[in-house]
């Protein structure tokens, strides 16, 4: 009878492995832990929770790799100043300059406990970090609340912990701090306070330009208000 049963088992496991679910990649650490010789690029992951896969540009090499890049400037091929349901739901390539959706990062921060990193390069081709050890982000009924904290300087200065606290604001949804309104002020949408210290989704200009205060791709504490970066990127990673 044991014999029997033996060889049923050896004839329906090539039916039980065909239909078992695979295991799907959370983030881009997932990716990149089960095969570290993966490279940077495109890939897709499924977080917990969202309602569909998602497209997202890993980094495979800042400091041992596996970061999920959720805004990326680049060109200035995409724009944007945007409304608040694509804030939500994410918009451009992730080939390109993109931002994922903050639907998207929220679920993606609420299991782990995650990390943050800004990489940014100005027009001469400098580049410098901020890296934060804790980020997350509430759930929309909570105005996508940013929390952020464990400042370390690679140069950039501590432009984010300014908006630790804040809600999400775009020009048709106002959440700041400020009386007015400084996504429509400044021509952008993030987690404004009164109103900002980094301003990454604004308009893409070329370096120095003070004939708009404030309305470019600005890292304050690195480059002041009046100088518009090349590139910035922000990406998180599970703690190690």
């Amino acid at each position: 009878m044991m014999k029997l049963v033996s060889v049923f088992l050896l004839l329906l496991a090539p039916v039980l492995t065909c239909c078992l679910p695979l295991v799907l990649p959370l983030d881009c650490s997932d990716i990149h832990n089960n095969d570290n010789s993966q490279l940077s690029g495109v890939y897709t992951i499924y977080p917990i929770g969202a309602t569909s896969a998602v497209q997202v540009y890993c980094d495979m090499d800042s400091d041992g790799g596996g970061w999920t890049v959720f805004q990326r400037r680049m060109d200035g091929s995409v724009n944007f100043y945007r409304p608040w349901d694509h804030y939500k739901k994410g918009f451009g390539s992730a080939a390109g300059e993109y931002w994922l959706g903050l639907e998207s990062l929220f679920h993606l921060t609420l299991r782990k406990k995650f990390e943050l990193l800004v990489d940014m390069e100005d027009f001469s081709g400098n580049k410098v970090f901020a890296r934060y050890s804790s980020f997350s982000i509430d759930p929309e009924s909570h105005g996508y609340r940013l929390h952020v904290s464990g400042f370390t300087d690679g140069g950039a200065g501590d432009s984010m912990s300014y908006h630790n606290g804040q809600k999400f604001s775009t020009y048709d949804k106002d959440q700041d701090s400020w009386g007015g309104n400084c996504a429509k002020s400044f021509l952008g949408a993030f987690w404004y306070n009164d109103c900002h210290h980094t301003n990454p989704n604004a308009v893409y200009r070329w370096g120095a330009d003070g004939t708009i205060f404030a309305v470019g791709v600005e890292w304050y504490h690195w480059k002041g208000h009046d100088y518009s970066l090349k590139s910035i990127s922000m990406k998180i990673r599970p703690v190690q």
